[in-house]
């Protein structure tokens, strides 16, 4: 089965109050068996727009990213989250097929 992930791309306006958003999510997070593979770090944009924040966050399939995202806990989290920044989320399904 493939994995899901989460692709978010955040400007934050209040690093103080974002932090209240990092501590809600975790619950929902380890809930759900997410693991992050980009949190934040150095970036170069090559192509198109960009925000200040990235994010990638694997799930054990695409049905828990989506239910994680949806889960009761992880809205309270986004009620914190959103009048602090503004983001750009995708839930996307991993590709399990063949490499070159």
């Amino acid at each position: 089965m493939a994995k899901g992930y989460w692709v978010a791309h955040v400007d934050v306006d209040d690093v103080e109050r974002y932090k209240d958003y990092i501590a809600a999510n975790a619950e929902p997070f380890r809930a759900h068996g997410a693991r992050f593979v980009v949190r934040g770090g150095r970036f170069t944009c090559v192509e198109g727009n960009s925000r200040s924040r990235h994010v990638v966050i694997e799930f054990p399939s695409y049905e828990q990213a989506l239910a994680c995202y949806h889960s009761p806990a992880y809205q309270a989290a986004v009620a914190l989250r959103a009048p602090v920044s503004v983001a750009d989320i995708v839930v996307i399904e991993g590709y399990d097929g063949p490499q070159p």
